[in-house]
């Protein structure tokens, strides 16, 4: 009997709930993986994915999000071991796992702690209410290459919004591995969109489109870099998160920052009863 000859994996896209090739036919070779290198016009077809998905996932119930944050942190711990064996240390898949929990239990408590009733003189009630942002460029950070992308997708999309995530370059595997977690999950197609290859390439375009309205700049390391991102995201009054300081804790507690800055705030009179 000859000796079995595995199949190679190529690791892919991930746009509006699938897994495209890029559409430039590109790749380039990650812990000896083919990875697929995107395009530009891979990011825009991302942007057009998250922006179809936008009504459909702000206008679900805070429950129903907070449900489907919790069935991927399920499926994750299921799958455990295919991130170890990729060289993600077990206890960043576990505190990874732990963060996805911890964000599915934010979804129908944010509005009452962010939100509320509005002191007013005159017979009205004026109430805040948070509102998702709508698309989010996301860069993600290199380091931890799992616990570090969670803290950065979670926060956005338990709110409402949808993200266009430009994975490190230098640690694509867990990233594509992630979106196979989703994929398998309840979140619909276009929530999260996942694009691996050049930060120099897909950031740019996520920071200078029309239809993006945030960019968290957490995983640019490369100063000058940011700056650009930020003169293109100023183009459309975008949100900005700046990068993350270089010695940033991502085990700490990661409080509400992230998600309560991917919000609008909506306020509405109404007339007092006589």
């Amino acid at each position: 009997m000859s000796e079995r000859v595995a199949v190679r994996k190529t690791y892919k896209l991930f746009i509006g709930g699938k897994f495209p090739r890029s559409e430039s036919g590109r790749s380039y070779l990650v812990q000896d993986a083919n990875v697929s290198l995107a395009s530009r016009k891979d990011a825009r077809d991302a942007v057009v994915a998250a922006r179809a998905a936008v009504k459909g996932w702000a206008g679900a119930t805070a429950y129903n999000r907070g449900q489907i944050l919790y069935r991927v942190a399920e499926i994750l711990e299921g799958r455990r071991e295919q991130f170890v064996a990729l060289g993600v240390p077990a206890d960043e898949v576990d505190a990874a796992i732990d963060r996805w929990v911890w964000y599915a239990g934010w979804a129908d408590k944010l509005t009452q702690v962010y939100g509320g009733a509005n002191p007013v003189a005159g017979p009205y009630f004026n109430l805040s209410s948070p509102e998702p942002t709508g698309v989010v460029g996301v860069v993600a950070p290199e380091q931890p290459a799992l616990l570090g992308l969670v803290s950065v997708i979670a926060p956005a999309i338990v709110t409402g919004n949808t993200v266009v995530v430009a994975a490190s370059p230098a640690a694509p595997l867990a990233a594509v591995t992630l979106a196979e977690v989703l994929a398998t999950s309840d979140l619909p197609g276009g929530v999260v969109n996942i694009l691996t290859g050049r930060l120099t390439e897909t950031a740019p375009t996520l920071a200078s489109h029309m239809d993006v309205n945030a960019i968290d700049l957490t995983g640019v390391t490369d100063a000058e870099l940011a700056a650009d991102l930020e003169i293109k995201a100023a183009e459309n009054l975008k949100r900005v998160l700046r990068p993350a300081p270089a010695d940033h804790d991502w085990t700490t507690d990661p409080g509400i920052t992230r998600m309560t800055t991917l919000l609008e705030t909506k306020t509405v009179w109404h007339p007092k009863g006589v």
